[in-house]
């Protein structure tokens, strides 16, 4: 038995995980053991889970909770610090980083509707030092109707949005790019790693001198798929409609990876 997992079923106060996700979190946090930091969750209950991260952590770790119930004001007595807010309300947070400032690790088990988690990922990720990250639990979610006000807008496509946004040198109207370096999926869990130095455009970097001396065939190869229309390409005038076909042919191949 770990001894994160030990930790969780010898806390004093009730807590609910998921099984899988104490390997995540060994993996993930490992680095921040016995380290200078500040530690928020989001969504404690009877705060069961508080005690798990104290002892995880290590004593240089700030553990903080918050909570929409304010019968959690009570765990304060154990050493934590407890907020009672709203994490769907943009001014909760607001008021919350005004008085703790920088955090390093944001572990969102709240509500899990898509409201909270995506208002939460918003205000949270600016707020982030660097190197640390922000894990949103339950994800799965996502998926059920009760927690969204709409399946086209829950956490999972807004996260896939985030990787768009990443990966695109088109400018969005909305972008967290500046701040969000990478984003891990896992099983009911996603990962906001957090550096700023590391986010913007990368630079090519080019080795040795440039001769082309073995040409770039990569739509070449791709040209294999159009079967009895590749030769038509050598004609000129026909070439945008034979371009057409080649992506449709291409596309019909993808489409199924991506329903």
């Amino acid at each position: 038995m770990s001894k994160l997992i030990k930790s969780f079923k010898t806390a004093p106060k009730y807590s609910i995980k998921w099984s899988n996700y104490f390997e995540i979190y060994e993996n993930i946090f490992r680095k921040f053991v016995n380290k200078k930091i500040t530690f928020v969750e989001i969504g404690i209950g009877d705060g069961g889970s508080l005690f798990m991260w104290k002892n995880f952590f290590g004593k240089k770790a700030r553990i903080i909770g918050i909570e929409l119930n304010p019968e959690a004001k009570k765990l304060e007595k154990f050493g934590f610090e407890i907020f009672i807010g709203n994490q769907s309300n943009p001014n909760f947070w607001e008021n919350f980083f005004q008085e703790v400032g920088m955090v390093d690790i944001i572990l969102d088990d709240g509500g899990h509707t898509n409201l909270d988690q995506i208002i939460t990922t918003v205000e949270c990720v600016k707020n982030i030092n660097d190197g640390g990250l922000l894990l949103v639990e339950d994800t799965h979610t996502s998926y059920m109707k009760k927690y969204n006000s709409s399946m086209k807008y829950n956490f999972v496509n807004f996260s896939k949005k985030i990787i768009e946004d990443i990966n695109s040198n088109t400018r969005m109207n909305f972008s967290l790019k500046k701040y969000i370096y990478s984003v891990q999926f896992y099983e009911s869990m996603i990962v906001f790693n957090i550096d700023r130095s590391k986010t913007g455009i990368n630079k090519q970097i080019i080795s040795g001198k440039i001769d082309n001396q073995i040409k770039d065939l990569t739509w070449s190869a791709n040209d294999e798929v159009l079967g009895k229309y590749k030769d038509l390409t050598k004609n000129k005038i026909v070439k945008n409609l034979i371009r057409f076909i080649k992506k449709k042919i291409i596309n019909d191949k993808l489409k199924k990876f991506f329903y």
